[in-house]
């Protein structure tokens, strides 16, 4: 990991004795691939003594997801179980836990037949069930996260049933993250409907003790900014001592970030959290992808994101360019060298 400016990456009141209290904050794959990094950091209590002294390690693993997707098996079950999205949560519950092999093939198995279930995930159908038996969907989220032993908490954004829509720039308005992705107009400004969701207090209680606070990589405008949406979520993050990292898409996204470099993807958050600097730092990825890849994300009227970071600097935000980019058919972060990056920026 480089830096294009030298700075200091945190103070001596975010070092702490023994080990971070990390959250993340996003959705979709981009939070998920981030998570399963910073797993390996994890340390349960009865696993200290064997942790080499100043090694750099987590106490609290919390994962914050927005809860707006409308789509597939997660907008199915929403709209007949009246229910919150559990797609981007079951994808963070698989990359936290213990088994993450035999729970990924469980949790991620979809039915291609039979009436009713042909599309549904089991995990999504296990955090229904779940759902349906305590009445409270974090509380579903909670007791999944118990029993399939997992490395981390994971709170949905809120508790409320919130849609997106988003205000174009031709000054149309477009309901629901589905149509949103799908719409060829640029977004402007993204909104929750209703506009005054709540949180739940574990989240603002994490955030206020965190020593590092990730936001992304993922979606900008469907993944990322709708956490900041909820109502308190973005002044706590604001206030917080933590050291605070945007985690840079490799990619545009077309119809959502097309065209946008890193700087434009900071700014988008910066406004839509009402703030003029809501990070300290960005990684930022330097390797180039292959001519195949380019072409492959050409044929979807996307590109590699312009890494912009003398406007990144601008900003208030040092960028920490790094090597994060492995490709395996699509792009996608090399989460331990990720994790690892951010672990040193905050254990320093």
């Amino acid at each position: 990991m480089t830096t294009k400016r030298q700075g200091t990456a945190a103070s001596s009141r975010n070092t702490p004795a023994r080990g971070l209290s990390v959250v993340a904050i996003g959705g979709g794959t981009g939070l998920s691939t981030l998570l399963r990094g910073l797993k390996r950091f994890v340390v349960a209590p009865n696993e200290r003594s064997s942790v080499p002294v100043g090694a750099a390690t987590i106490d609290s693993l919390c994962a914050v997801v927005t809860v707006t997707d409308d789509g597939g098996s997660s907008g199915r079950l929403r709209k007949e179980l009246n229910m919150l999205p559990p797609g981007d949560i079951r994808n963070c519950i698989v990359a936290l836990s213990e088994d993450e092999a035999l729970l990924s093939r469980l949790f991620q198995h979809r039915f291609v037949k039979g009436s009713g279930l042909e599309g549904h995930s089991f995990g999504n159908l296990f955090l229904a069930a779940l759902t349906s038996i305590t009445s409270d969907f974090g509380e579903a989220v909670r007791l999944s996260s118990e029993i399939l032993l997992t490395r981390g908490h994971i709170y949905p954004a809120t508790n409320a049933n919130v849609e997106l829509e988003a205000l174009m720039e031709d000054g149309s308005r477009v309901r629901g993250e589905t149509k949103i992705t799908a719409s060829k107009g640029r977004i402007k400004e993204l909104f929750l409907i209703p506009p005054r969701a709540e949180p739940l207090p574990q989240t603002l209680e994490a955030i206020a003790r965190a020593h590092l606070i990730t936001i992304g990589p993922g979606s900008l405008f469907t993944s990322l900014i709708p956490n900041l949406l909820v109502r308190g979520i973005a002044q706590a993050i604001e206030e917080s001592p933590a050291v605070k990292v945007y985690v840079c898409n490799l990619m545009t996204q077309a119809n959502e970030s097309l065209g946008l470099t890193a700087a434009d993807h900071i700014s988008a958050l910066n406004r839509h959290a009402n703030t003029k600097r809501l990070f300290d730092y960005a990684l930022i990825n330097r390797k180039p992808a292959s001519s195949a890849l380019i072409t492959k994300y050409a044929a979807e009227h996307a590109a590699p994101i312009v890494s912009d970071l003398e406007a990144v600097e601008a900003l208030g935000v040092i960028p920490l360019l790094g090597d994060y980019l492995e490709e395996a058919g699509v792009a996608r972060h090399a989460t331990d060298r990720v994790a690892h990056d951010l672990m040193q920026l905050v254990s320093h």
